[in-house]
Order: structure tokens, then sequence, then C-alpha cells
């Protein structure tokens, strides 16, 4: 069978559920398994029938609901590559809205080399994120789930960010906020998704661990808990900074000004939504 022959099969698979993604699905699984940027410059050349036999698996798997990116066993963010797999959250862009913000933060306060937590870090993203931009960063990331444990470890490593210090812990318990002190930043993209928004997933997104994505029934847990028990983790005059989802934005407002934090600065994403807020500690 043909590149091309090969491509349209697949793609008639996936545009089975998704007409839209089909062609950038198809295109990306390609790539990943032939190993090529532009695997369709070729279109006549022959795949072997294993190799084709496995791209065919991929696609339809993906055209069940399957999430490309665990499929793909990696994903992009910030121009870098992390390793993912079920058992962890899958990058976002808009979560680059996050990194953003801090950047600006920095930025504007001269630091250069501030001490920073990324708390609930997943694969390590916004870690990352912050110690590739700014190299004297000392960065901690805190993460609970051992399954998200295993891709935080490799995706330091593989962005030579070995130095990030990867904590084991609970975010919600109070011995695992008195490991970290006089932070200048606190930053996190806790789990935010309500009751509601649980049952009512799209397919893809249930294959992602619920311990990522349920914040209580509001949405508002993390928040709320974070907040309070690491406020004494973060220098005064120190920041934190949140991402949050949509219509979140005057709730975590408010949780922040009540528990002490002043100047809450809102930011939209590429989509025009109000995606994260950051904060001054009195």
């Amino acid at each position: 069978m043909s590149r091309g022959e090969l491509f349209a099969r697949c793609r008639e698979l996936i545009a089975l559920r998704d007409e839209e993604s089909a062609d950038f699905d198809t295109t990306c699984i390609f790539q990943d398994l032939l190993e090529e940027k532009l695997p369709m410059f070729a279109p006549k050349e022959p795949v072997p029938e294993e190799k084709a036999a496995e791209i065919l698996s991929l696609a339809k798997r993906r055209s069940e609901g399957y999430p490309l990116q665990y499929l793909l066993g990696q994903w992009e963010f910030w121009g870098c590559n992390f390793r993912i797999g079920e058992g962890v959250l899958i990058p976002r862009p808009d979560t680059e809205t996050l990194v953003e913000q801090v950047l600006d933060i920095c930025r504007r306060n001269g630091l250069d080399s501030p001490r920073i937590a990324d708390l609930c870090s997943g694969s390590g993203c916004i870690a990352v994120a912050l110690k590739k931009e700014l190299p004297g960063a000392e960065v901690y990331a805190v993460e609970l789930s051992e399954k998200a444990l295993f891709y935080l470890r490799q995706n330091t490593e593989l962005n030579g960010c070995g130095d990030i210090k990867v904590i084991s812990g609970d975010v919600l318990k109070k011995e695992t906020a008195q490991q970290i002190a006089d932070l200048d930043i606190l930053v996190s993209n806790p789990p935010y998704l309500t009751a509601q928004d649980m049952s009512e997933l799209m397919t893809e997104v249930r294959y992602e661990p619920e311990s990522a994505l349920f914040g209580g029934e509001d949405g508002l847990d993390f928040y709320r808990a974070v907040t309070e028990l690491w406020i004494n983790s973060i220098k005064s005059g120190g920041f934190i900074a949140y991402e949050f989802g949509l219509g979140q934005h005057d709730a975590v407002k408010t949780i922040l000004e009540s528990n002490g934090f002043c100047d809450v600065e809102l930011k939209r994403d590429g989509g025009g939504i109000i995606r994260t807020a950051a904060a001054v500690k009195l």
C-alpha cells in the first residue's frame, strides 16, 4: 500500500468521528510512525506491511476517541517536547498564558533568579518552561501522583532541566507546604472542573486522570485550600499565579483577596477567555 492510499484510509477512519481534525491527526500519526516531518512528500512510496498495520491501528484508536497525544506518547508545549501517557494531564496551549504571566511578573520586578514552586506539576510543562526562560531560577515541581511523577522526572531530564527539584507530595497537606519557604512566586494549574463539568466530559478527556481534573462541586476546592495553606511559603511581596476555567475568575479573585493577596491581575488566553490570575502577598 502506498503512503497516499494509507493516508486516505486513515483519514477516512478518523473523519467518521471528527472531520475537522482528521487531516491533522492523520499527519501527526504518519510523522510519528514514519519518523519524517513531511511524510507525504512522496505519496507513492510503499509502506511496509507491518508499519502500515501499526499506523492503521493508531488511526482506529483515534477514531474511537482515544487522545492523539497519548497515542503519540509526547506533545509540544512552549516549544519543548513532553513525554506523556495515561495518568498525566495533557499539556494545553491555554496553560502557556500562565507561563507568560509569570514571566511578565519577573520582567517587571527584575526577578532574574526567582525561587518558584509549581504545584500540581503533572508533566512538568510549567516548571520546565519557566526554567528554560529563567535559567537562574530555583524551581520546585510538586506532584502527588506516581504516574505523573514518572513523566515529570523524565521531562525535566529530557529538556535539560535536571536541576528542577521534584517533590513527591500532596499540595493540600501542611507538611508538603512546610518543605518550601521564601518563594518569590507560587504557580499552579490545579484541578478546576466542577461536578457538572465532569458529567459532560468529551470522550478524549475521560482518558485523562480524574485527580488532575476534578476540583470539587464548584471546581474551587484547590484554590481555597492551596491559597490558605501555602501563603506562609511565599515571601512578603511575593506572587501567586493560578490558571482556572471559564467564568471562575471572580471567585478566584475573591479567594485571593480574602487570604491577604492584593493587586489581582487577570489575563486572557489566545481565545479571549480570562484564563489566569496573579496577585501579590501583602
